[in-house]
C-alpha cells in the first residue's frame, strides 16, 4: 500500500492539535507521529508526506527513512497529490489522506481510496481514550455510543449558540 498524505490538510486539523508533540515544527510532529503511531499499518506501506511550498532554509531536519516528504514548491499540494496518483502504477493500492472535496472526488475516480482526516487520526483517540489516568484501560460506553469528533463539535457549536447569545 501506498499512503499519500496532503501534510497541511493534517496538521491543520483541530484533533491534530490534541495529538502529543514530538518537536515545535508540526510538519516534523506528524512525521514522526507516522512512525511512532503507525497510523499507515504496516512498516512495508510507502508514505508520502506533501506539503504546499518550499522546505525551510534550516533543512528541515526531517527524517526521509520512514516517509518520502515532498514539497510542492511552485505548484499546490493538490496537484502533487494528483500527480503521484496518476503516475501510481497501481491506483488500488493507494490511499490519499486530505479533506479536500476536489482531491477525493479525483481520487475516487482515479480508483485510488480516499481517507478523511479524522478517518486518519482516529486510531490515536481510541488508544487515548481507552487509557484513563496513569495508563488504566477505561471500560467504554456498553451500548457503543462513541462520538466522532465532528459529532462532538457540532454539538458544542449548537450548544454556543443556545447558552452564549
Amino acid at each position: 500500500m501506498e499512503y499519500v498524505i496532503d501534510g497541511y490538510n493534517v496538521v491543520h486539523h483541530p484533533l491534530f492539535g490534541q495529538i502529543k508533540r514530538y518537536h515545535s515544527d508540526p510538519r516534523l510532529t506528524l512525521v514522526e507521529s507516522l512512525r511512532i503511531e503507525r497510523l499507515t499499518g504496516s512498516q512495508r506501506n510507502k508514505i508520502i508526506v506533501v506539503f504546499d511550498g518550499y522546505p525551510d532554509s534550516s533543512g528541515g531536519g526531517y527524517d526521509e527513512s520512514y516517509a518520502r516528504i515532498v514539497f510542492s514548491r511552485q505548484h499546490t499540494a493538490d496537484e502533487r497529490i494528483i500527480e503521484i496518483v496518476e503516475r501510481s502504477p497501481n491506483p488500488k493500492n493507494t490511499v490519499v489522506v486530505s479533506d479536500d472535496k476536489e482531491i477525493r472526488f479525483f481520487i475516487k475516480q482515479a480508483g485510488a481510496k480516499a481517507l478523511s482526516v479524522e478517518e486518519f487520526l482516529n486510531p490515536i483517540f481510541v488508544k487515548l481514550n481507552r487509557a484513563g489516568p496513569g495508563g488504566k484501560k477505561q471500560e467504554s460506553d456498553p451500548l457503543g455510543r462513541e462520538l466522532t469528533y465532528s459529532q462532538k463539535h457540532k454539538i458544542n457549536q449548537e450548544l454556543r449558540k443556545l447558552w452564549l447569545k
